[in-house]
Formats: C-alpha cells, sequence, structure tokens
C-alpha cells in the first residue's frame, strides 16, 4: 500500500504512530454519510508516479516547500529551543477540516500552568503563500518571554502541506475564520490560556486579515496590531501588476473576475469598509515609500477612519524606514521601534 509523503506528515503532526499498515486504531465501520465524503485538504497528494512533466514539477515544488518548512523549524529550535517550546500541531478549523499551526510556549513555564492565567497572541503571517520563516523568530521568541501563549496559525493558501491547502488561498474570506478558529482552539486546548486576554498581531495581508478577524468576531480579541496591513482590496487591485491581479479574481470569492466587472466582494472584503463593527483598542504601524501597501492608500486612511469613529487606537508611521514593505523584519532602529511598541501596546490592552 502507497500513502503520500505529505498524508504521513499530516499524520506525524496529529501525532498519530506511524505503523506502516494504519494511521488509525480499528473501529466499527461508519454509517453511510448524508452527503459525500469531501477530502481534506491535507490529505490530497499529487500523484509523484505521473508521467506528465507539469504533475512531476508541481510534485516537485511541494516538496521542495515541505523540506523548507521542515529546515525552519529546525532553526528556530538551534536558536531558541533552549528557552521556547515549539509545538507542530493540527487544529479543526471553521469547514470541519483541519489547519496546521505552531504554538509556542516558555520552557520555563511550571509544568502545570496556573488555570486561565496566561495572555494569548494569535500572530498571522502575511505573503499571498506565506508560512513560517525566520523573519518571524525573533518577534515570535519575544511574545513568548513577555509571558504570552503564541498560535501562529498556517492557513488556507500558506505553503509547505500541499497543493490543496495552498491552492485554498481565500483573500479575506476563510483565512480568517482559520485565523479566529486558532484563538478558539488555544482557549479550549491549553487550560493556562485566559480567553480574555486574546491579542492578535498581523503583518501585511496578516494585517488585513486581523482587521476582518475583530471586525467579523469583535469579542474574541482583547486587541489588535496592524502592520504595513492592506485596507482596501479595491485600492489593492487597481495598482498591482497584471498577473498578481489575475490570480486573485481567479479565487472562487471572485469568481473570475475583477473589481470593474464585480464590485461587491471587493468592498466586502475591505477592512476600510467595516471599521464601525471594530469594539478593541488597534495599533497601526507603516512606513511611507511601501510600494506594496503604500500608507496613502491604506494605513492612513485607515487611521483617518478609526478617529473619526471615535475608536480606541494608536498609530506611527515611519519615515521611509529601510525595507519598505519589509521593514519590520530588518535589524533596524526602525524595526526596534516597531516591535516594542507592539509589545507596549498589547501588554497594555491584553495583559491587564
Amino acid at each position: 500500500m502507497r500513502y503520500s509523503s505529505r498524508l504521513i506528515a499530516a499524520a506525524l503532526m496529529a501525532g498519530f504512530a506511524w505503523t506502516g499498515t494504519a494511521l488509525h486504531a480499528q473501529k466499527p465501520a461508519p454509517a453511510a454519510p448524508a452527503v459525500p465524503h469531501k477530502e481534506g485538504k491535507l490529505d490530497a497528494s499529487i500523484d509523484t508516479e505521473a508521467d506528465d512533466v507539469p504533475s512531476r514539477l508541481e510534485a516537485m515544488r511541494h516538496e521542495q516547500y515541505l523540506i523548507q518548512q521542515q529546515l525552519y523549524t529546525v532553526q528556530f529550535n538551534q536558536a531558541y529551543g533552549d528557552r521556547v517550546r515549539m509545538e507542530q500541531l493540527l487544529y479543526p478549523n471553521h469547514d470541519g477540516d483541519l489547519t496546521p499551526a505552531f504554538v509556542f510556549t516558555s520552557r520555563n513555564a511550571p509544568a502545570k500552568p496556573a488555570d486561565r492565567s496566561k495572555p494569548a497572541l494569535v500572530v498571522v503571517h502575511g505573503g499571498y503563500h506565506g508560512n513560517l520563516d525566520n523573519n518571524m523568530f525573533a518577534f515570535l521568541a519575544a511574545a513568548v518571554e513577555r509571558g504570552y501563549v503564541v498560535i501562529f496559525p498556517e492557513y488556507r493558501g500558506s505553503r509547505g502541506y500541499g497543493k490543496a491547502q495552498y491552492d485554498a488561498v481565500d483573500f479575506g474570506g476563510k483565512e480568517v475564520d482559520d485565523v479566529v478558529a486558532a484563538a478558539e482552539f488555544l482557549t479550549h486546548f491549553y487550560p493556562e490560556v485566559d480567553p480574555k486576554r486574546m491579542g492578535i498581531y498581523g503583518r501585511s495581508k496578516g494585517g488585513m486579515i486581523t482587521l476582518l478577524a475583530i471586525e467579523r468576531f469583535p469579542k474574541v480579541f482583547a486587541a489588535a496590531v496592524h502592520n504595513v496591513g492592506l485596507v482596501d482590496m479595491v485600492a489593492y487591485m487597481a495598482y498591482k501588476p497584471p498577473f498578481r491581479g489575475d490570480d486573485v479574481a481567479k479565487q472562487p470569492r471572485f469568481g473570475g473576475k475583477t473589481p470593474s466587472q464585480d464590485l461587491a466582494p471587493y468592498i466586502d472584503v475591505s477592512p476600510i469598509n467595516h471599521i464601525d463593527k471594530i469594539e478593541v483598542p488597534v495599533l497601526v504601524q507603516a512606513t511611507t515609500g511601501d510600494r506594496t501597501a503604500p500608507s496613502q492608500l491604506h494605513a492612513e486612511r485607515l487611521i483617518d477612519a478609526l478617529k473619526a469613529r471615535g475608536k480606541v487606537y494608536e498609530a506611527k508611521i515611519y519615515d521611509r524606514a529601510p525595507g519598505g514593505h519589509l521593514f519590520a523584519q530588518a535589524r533596524s532602529t526602525e524595526a526596534l521601534d516597531a516591535t516594542a511598541a507592539a509589545f507596549a501596546f498589547l501588554d497594555k490592552y491584553v495583559k491587564r
């Protein structure tokens, strides 16, 4: 019997023992389902023995993503493993499927932590098909060292988990549900986490997801940090190169149509249009000179909207910080200041 490497990896992440013959203990056959079975995204595999070149290249690409992700986990443990515990797991999402994630906790914490004593933080990566990488390591470790239990959801569209998960990218849609489900998972399975002290931090596309999460699920989080995030998908589509705009439009949410052909779904996923729903404090961080999320189109308009509606917020727009859109990833004065400000803000509103 032949199993895909993706299925084996998913099983190991979920904590099953691989025996070479079965992944689950035998149990009575279930009753016939009322609806046809829908294969989970992490169960889907590519035929690595296909003769056609495109299929083989696709298999190689996703195997490369898997290896890259495994290398990042090794790098993190080498750098921070003596004080930060990294746990790789799968958690249930709102579709009844599974989403990969990393949970980071302190190795210096008591063996049996006090119930509901610790604040938590959901960290949302950016990138069209982003995932955990070494640009987030220092931030994640710093959050744990400040007392947070941290979850890093690899929401749909993330690379490193197979073609089906990769292709499930859903700009402003189910990705948000995956991230909120990560917060819910923490409160159910980590008894030390205080559900009333849950923060969320996102960069770039993760910043957009962060805003949509606090707009659609206003009671889940206590505060949010929006770093170089998108706020207006209509504006975003107007200046992106054709290859990216066309790729976004192909998503089921947009039905293959650009804003000029069907404006409504782009308006719906734009956080700038739902500011009234925000109930928690927001920290906005950006820089001039950002070509991916120009501050004039995104951060500055977000700040104006928060102010006009009387929302609790703090903001800082740096003047041409080195790296532009990627400034928070650098080891620079601006990046260090932004990180310190983010934790001061989270400590103020989440830890209290």
